[in-house]
């Protein structure tokens, strides 16, 4: 079923056009109440999408303004306390608000469904009132910027957030709060798609990885999210009534403060990597024209991520007071995490060994994930090292280790993710050239933005100072410099990517000859995801028709489908 014409409506096959079938998820209703009251995961999706797109930005712009500023070693541009603000509304919008529900609430919303073969996810009300409650959160939160802005840093650490800050921490916590809801909806969504939702054949170990990256993500939304809630309630009990629960004045304890916080955060840097790794694993597979290497040792370092990740939070509070043999059990325990996370690595790699490597944008892009997150992993190994951690601890060391995951990767697979899944979103091709470059561009303008930061923090840079000894600033230069060439490859793609809805050409069902059923329907799919009922016939389903022996071919059939 190809959709390569010219002539026809830009929002409908027009083979579905000339034989009657039902017309594109994006034809379904053009008034914006159809958007707002959708129920379609598709559209959902595009809502998200839309949403974090715009929190991106803000974050971008704030971090902007920070780079300005320590590009002199005098605060020249903005006063301490607005630099504190600008830090804090960047980490917060940046973290809770695109980091944390980007790939799920965006690729995971479209396509999950389509790759095991469901029409929608299981409660598609519920995830309607997600995007609601996401959404909620998010304005709450710059309600507080517009009202005098927030100064705590994303953490919201106490005594901090709770004693001696003026400024609306409130307000910013209960968007958190909010938004938390948001997760744990989609988490319930996932999980329940999974179990029940299944195509016939569609076997546990038939999932794509991009399935089982979903679900063990979901599983940390349901688990982890609450205990975050719980603490933020504790936070906002203590700032408004005056309670002694954190503020070591009053008899509380701001330790607790800290085992409960990361007890959540550290496994929602596992809610920010393992949808990346996701992503990854479908792009190398199909641009390497190659099976993924050891598919079930892959599924295993999912699972192990996501469940060593809950045991590890002590490895942010080294230098809080913690016992020495605390402090040696969690160190440890960091060091153990690191093995799957090598083991997806090394799968990868050894997909693209011998491989008939295309280096289309979506490749590049998932390259530069694999060279950043190996950066930002063996860096997480000196931190879990209690010696070294504890000289480089609060230092742009521990900024740059950070933001080599989280957003060097992170943000690398979303864009792999974004431009791989593109044609299929919505039906256009981008201009490949652009984006092949803003690919490029990408890699080099986060290495020198966060590569000098692990020098400087080595050498004794603290974070947060918004002024600082004149022997950094070769390295501060560096880093707004390279800033400035990242946020041009941010922009990049916003631009381009636009162009295509209107002046793109069609794309066709599979343009890159990828595999999956989400490539088996319509570009972009109907309504209903498919025009039959999707049947699995045979493993392995992550193949390539170009890689695959004669007659080794897995059998996708829908019934009743035309082929």
């Amino acid at each position: 079923m190809s959709g390569a014409s010219s002539d026809a409506s830009t929002l409908a096959n027009p083979r579905e056009l000339d034989l009657g079938l039902p017309v594109s998820y994006l034809a379904e209703g053009r008034s914006v109440a159809s958007w707002l009251f959708t129920t379609d995961h598709k559209r959902i999706a595009i809502l998200y999408a839309i949403s974090i797109t715009f929190f991106f930005f803000i974050g971008g712009a704030a971090a902007t303004l920070v780079r300005l500023e320590l590009f002199t070693p005098q605060g020249d541009v903005v006063g301490a306390d607005t630099y504190n603000k600008l830090f804090s509304l960047h980490g917060i919008v940046m973290v809770w608000f695109f980091l944390i529900p980007s790939i799920p609430t965006t690729m995971g919303n479209f396509l999950l469904p389509l790759m095991i073969g469901a029409r929608d996810l299981a409660f598609p009300k519920l995830n309607l009132i997600s995007w609601y409650l996401n959404l909620a959160g998010g304005l709450l939160t710059l309600a507080a910027v517009l009202a005098g802005g927030i100064d705590t840093g994303w953490t919201f650490y106490v005594p901090y957030s709770t004693v001696f800050s003026n400024t609306f921490v409130t307000l910013a916590v209960l968007g958190v709060f909010v938004s938390g809801f948001s997760t744990i909806a989609t988490g319930v969504n996932f999980i329940a798609t999974v179990h029940f939702l299944r195509a016939p054949g569609m076997t546990w170990f038939r999932l794509p990885l991009f399935v089982w990256a979903m679900y063990t993500t979901s599983l940390i939304f349901v688990l982890a999210t609450p205990v975050l809630a719980l603490t933020l309630v504790l936070v906002i009990a203590e700032r408004t009534f005056n309670l002694p629960i954190f503020d070591p004045a009053r008899g509380g304890d701001p330790i607790l403060f800290q085992h409960l916080f990361w007890f959540y955060s550290h496994p929602a840097v596992y809610i920010m990597i393992l949808p990346a790794m996701g992503v990854i694993s479908e792009v190398i597979t199909c641009y390497a024209r190659r099976r993924i290497f050891g598919y079930s040792f892959m599924v295993y370092a999912l699972v192990a991520i996501a469940v060593i990740g809950f045991f590890t939070w002590g490895h942010h509070m080294f230098t809080s007071g913690m016992s020495p043999f605390a402090a040696l059990v969690f160190s440890f325990l960091s060091f153990i995490v690191a093995v799957p996370s090598a083991i997806k690595v090394f799968n990868w790699t050894a997909t693209l060994y011998r491989g008939q490597i295309g280096f289309e944008s979506p490749m590049l892009y998932a390259l530069g994930f694999l060279g950043l997150f190996t950066m930002g992993g063996l860096t997480g190994l000196f931190l879990a090292s209690v010696p070294i951690d504890v000289h480089v601890q609060d230092t742009y060391f521990v900024v740059a280790h950070f933001h080599y995951i989280m957003v060097g990767a992170s943000v690398s697979a979303y864009f792999a993710g974004l431009h791989f899944w593109w044609p299929k979103v919505t039906g256009r091709m981008y201009p490949e050239s652009w984006a092949r470059f803003a690919a490029l561009l990408m890699f080099f303008g986060f290495n020198l933005t966060f590569f000098p930061q692990f020098i400087a923090g080595y050498l004794g840079m603290p974070r947060r100072y918004y002024s600082y000894p004149p022997e950094f600033q070769v390295w501060n230069v560096l880093s707004s410099s390279g800033a400035a060439v990242l946020a041009v490859a941010y922009l990049m793609p916003l631009g381009y990517l636009t162009w295509s809805l209107f002046f793109g050409r069609r794309a066709l069902n599979d343009p890159w000859n990828a595999t999956g059923l989400e490539w088996r329907t319509t570009s972009p799919p109907p309504r209903q995801n498919f025009f039959g009922n999707p049947q699995v016939l045979a493993p392995p389903y992550d193949y390539h028709p170009e890689a695959t022996p004669p007659g080794d071919e897995p059998r996708i059939a829908e019934e009743g489908a035309l082929t």
